[in-house]
C-alpha cells in the first residue's frame, strides 16, 4: 500500500546529555511519522513529499531520507534553496524549540501543484498535518486542501494530525480556522488534547472528537498524554488506557510515532483498539530515548 507523507523535514540539533553538546540529525513531524511507519510496517511503501535545496546540507537530507526507507523521489530541489533548523532544548524531559526556517524550500514544494495532484493519485494513504498547512502561504495551502479533498472523493484515505504550533503561523488567528479546514478533507484526524483544548476551547477529549467528526472526519482519536486515549470510528466510541512510564527523557516524537502506529494499523486491518495500543505501546518506547528517531524493533511481536 502506497503512503504519502506530505510536509517539511529540517535539520535538527539534539542535545547529547548535559554535555553542551548537540547531536545532527533530521526530522520533522510528518517526516518523523514516515520513518516510524517504514519500519513498523514494512509491507508499506512510504514516500516524502517536499522541497529542498541544492546544497550539502539538503543532499544529507535526502540521504536520511532514502536511509530511513523511504522514497525520495518526491522531493523536489529548489536552486539556491536550503532547509530549516531547529534546536530542542530539554527540561525533565518535556521540550522546547528554537526555529531558523525562514529560508527553508519546504515553504515552496506546492509552486507546481501537478506534482501534488500526481503524487495524490498514485497512493492510498496521505498524511500532512498542521505544521505541513502553517509553513505554506494562503495560495499554496489552498492547492493542498483541494487536491486532499478531490483525492479523498476518489477513494484515498487522508490522515491529519493538527499538530497546533502558533509561533509558525504569519497570523495566528489563521490557524484554527485553517485546521477545520483540515479535518474537513480528512478521513482520520489524530489531535493531542491539551492543544485542542488551549485553541479551540474543548472541555473534554469527546468535545475534540464531536468537533472533527462533525467537521467531516470519520475517525478521530484524540490523544492525551498519560490519561486515556479517547476515539470515534464506525459509529462507536470508547476510550483505551495508557500504561504507567518510567522515565521520559524525551517527548519530541511522541505523537509522530503514535500516529505512525495508527497507520500501520490501518494497513493491516486492526481493530481500532489495537491500533491504538499499539501506538500507545510506540510512543511510551520514544519518550525514553533521546532525539526524535530512535531504534525500532521491526520484528517485535504485533
Amino acid at each position: 500500500m502506497r503512503v504519502l507523507a506530505i510536509g517539511e523535514c529540517m535539520a535538527e540539533l539534539s542535545p547529547v546529555g548535559e554535555t553542551g553538546q548537540f547531536r545532527l540529525g533530521f526530522a520533522g513531524d510528518t517526516f518523523n511519522t514516515a520513518w516510524y511507519l517504514a519500519r513498523v510496517c514494512p509491507q508499506a511503501d512510504v514516500a516524502y513529499f517536499t522541497a529542498v535545496g541544492d546544497d550539502a546540507l539538503s543532499a544529507q537530507m535526502r540521504s536520511a531520507t532514502t536511509s530511513g526507507g523511504m522514497d525520495d523521489s518526491l522531493v523536489q530541489v529548489i536552486q539556491g534553496g536550503t532547509v530549516g533548523l531547529y534546536l530542542i532544548s530539554l527540561n525533565h524531559g518535556e521540550r522546547s524549540f528554537s526555529y531558523w526556517r525562514g529560508q527553508s524550500a519546504a515553504r515552496r514544494m506546492l509552486e507546481h501543484p501537478s506534482r501534488l495532484e500526481t503524487a495524490c493519485a498514485a497512493s492510498n494513504v496521505i498524511c500532512f498535518s498542521g505544521i505541513t498547512l502553517a509553513i505554506l502561504d494562503p495560495a499554496q495551502r489552498a492547492v493542498l486542501l483541494s487536491a486532499l479533498k478531490v483525492a479523498r472523493a476518489s477513494g484515498k484515505t487522508i490522515v491529519f494530525d493538527p499538530n497546533l504550533r502558533p509561533q509558525l503561523w504569519a497570523q495566528v488567528d489563521e490557524m484554527p480556522k485553517t485546521v477545520m479546514q483540515g479535518g474537513a478533507v480528512s478521513d482520520i484526524v489524530l489531535p493531542s488534547y491539551e492543544d485542542e483544548a488551549r485553541w479551540f476551547a474543548d472541555d473534554s477529549p469527546q468535545a475534540t472528537v464531536s468537533r472533527y467528526v462533525d467537521a467531516g472526519a470519520t475517525t478521530v482519536i484524540v490523544k492525551n498524554g498519560a490519561d486515556p486515549v479517547h476515539y470515534a470510528h464506525a459509529g462507536l466510541s470508547g476510550d483505551v488506557p495508557v500504561e504507567p512510564l518510567g522515565k521520559v527523557v524525551d517527548t519530541t516524537a511522541a505523537g509522530d510515532s503514535f500516529n505512525a502506529e495508527i497507520l500501520a494499523g490501518l494497513i493491516e486491518g486492526a481493530p481500532i483498539a489495537t491500533r491504538i495500543k499499539r501506538a500507545c505501546d510506540l510512543a511510551a518506547r520514544v519518550v525514553q530515548e533521546p532525539g526524535a528517531l530512535v531504534p525500532v524493533d521491526p520484528t517485535r511481536k504485533r
